[in-house]
């Protein structure tokens, strides 16, 4: 009998390490999914070489001191927003990143990775322009947040962002010691309080990937007057766009006149 409840417990324990183990392995397939590039225009790409890898971003060129630096979410193809983006926002010029393995980007996708490319990109756009909006989305929200406590951004925008992948990934895989096994955990949370620029917040009621818990949280973090919020209503993660109040909250944030 005690023998077999040692090769039971010993058959559960090694199950256990092998599913720990599985996602120490693979943790990176879990947050990196990378999209091939659809727009491939030469005038609206952009060649940066970087340490290790060479990026590709795609641009809208615009003179004038305002520029928008974007970053995209985990499977997103951040090309697809140049013609909204440069409808939106006419006065900006566009700097879409590609993280490494994403639309013609060499490499593999780190957090380490994400942050040297951005800080990378951001010094060779504020060469140019004077005046930088910060843009993360999703994933992205945790290298923008980043880089905005960094770098001498003019405005930081995050669209659904969290307070760290370190807290969404325990609270997914509740069985496991994530904050362990994480590598990449994106702490925006902790840089929260060091931003001290006009940041705007957007959240989709119906968000089905980042619990709204943590983008409360993250809110909670920025310093008094720092940082407003706006819910769009009836819609999800990726259908943001849908709704006109979401180009409205943009254009607002940067000092646009809303269009219809």
């Amino acid at each position: 009998m005690k023998q077999a409840v040692f090769i039971a417990l010993a058959t559960l324990l090694l199950v256990y390490a092998g599913l720990c183990a599985t996602l120490y392995l693979f943790q990176r397939s879990l947050i990196y999914h990378p999209q091939p590039r659809a727009v491939t225009a030469p005038e609206s790409t952009l060649r940066l070489p970087v340490d290790g890898a060479e990026l590709v971003v795609t641009v809208r060129p615009h003179g004038g001191p305002k520029a928008i630096l974007y970053f995209g979410g985990n499977a997103e193809d951040v090309s697809h927003n140049l013609a909204s983006f440069s409808r939106d926002f006419p006065e900006h010029a566009l700097y879409l990143l590609h993280y490494r393995g994403y639309g013609g980007s060499t490499g593999s996708a780190t957090e380490q990775a994400n942050h040297s490319d951005a800080a990378a990109l951001f010094k060779r756009v504020h060469a140019q322009h004077s005046e930088v909006v910060v843009f993360g989305r999703s994933l992205g929200t945790g290298v923008a947040v980043r880089l905005a406590s960094q770098a001498p951004a003019s405005k930081l925008i995050l669209v659904t962002p969290y307070d760290s992948i370190a807290g969404i990934a325990a609270s997914a895989y509740p069985f496991a010691p994530v904050r362990w096994l994480l590598l990449d955990r994106y702490e925006s949370g902790a840089l929260a309080p060091t931003i001290r620029i006009p940041t705007t917040v957007i959240a989709a009621e119906q968000d089905d990937v980042i619990p709204r818990a943590s983008t409360d949280q993250l809110l909670a973090r920025f310093g008094p007057g720092i940082a407003t919020m706006t819910v769009i209503s009836g819609v999800g993660h990726n259908d943001l766009d849908s709704r006109s109040q979401y180009r409205q909250t943009l254009q607002t944030a940067l000092g646009i006149n809303p269009t219809p």
